[in-house]
């Protein structure tokens, strides 16, 4: 978890702010769905001072591989869609950590996540499940 935080405190704080119907989001979230990742929740984050990023996104993945397999894709897909390529990736034991400054993807086995419990720890953002 402190990685996971330190990393996140490294990088400034967005100047533009994202919107959910952006094509950086809607394409992460279609990817996400794509590889089968469950319990998808959005984490807006725009209202709040300490924020590091407009939006978390987590998701839960059944296996390592599928953890993989959908942090490689938002990875492609965003590439592909949106020409752009991640700030930082973070590669842990049974999460994946993908940062788009604005938008960072947190990719959990489903333990590793209710560990972290990172939606208790935003508690005052907005949530919208997918």
């Amino acid at each position: 978890m402190e990685h996971i935080l330190s990393t996140l405190e490294e990088r400034k704080k967005p100047v533009a702010r994202l919107a959910k119907n952006s094509k950086l989001f809607k394409t992460i979230i279609n990817t996400i769905k794509e590889k089968k990742g469950e319990n998808i929740v959005v984490l807006d984050l725009r209202k709040i001072d300490e924020a590091v990023a407009d939006f978390f996104i987590l998701c839960d993945g059944r296996s390592n591989i599928q953890l993989k397999a959908i942090a490689d894709n938002i990875k492609d897909d965003v590439e592909l869609e949106c020409d752009e390529k991640p700030y930082h990736v973070e590669h842990g034991d049974k999460w994946t950590l993908v940062d788009y400054i604005n938008v960072v993807v947190h990719v959990f086995q489903h333990e590793q996540r209710e560990f972290y419990s990172l939606e208790s720890l935003w508690a005052d953002a907005e949530r919208t499940e997918y």
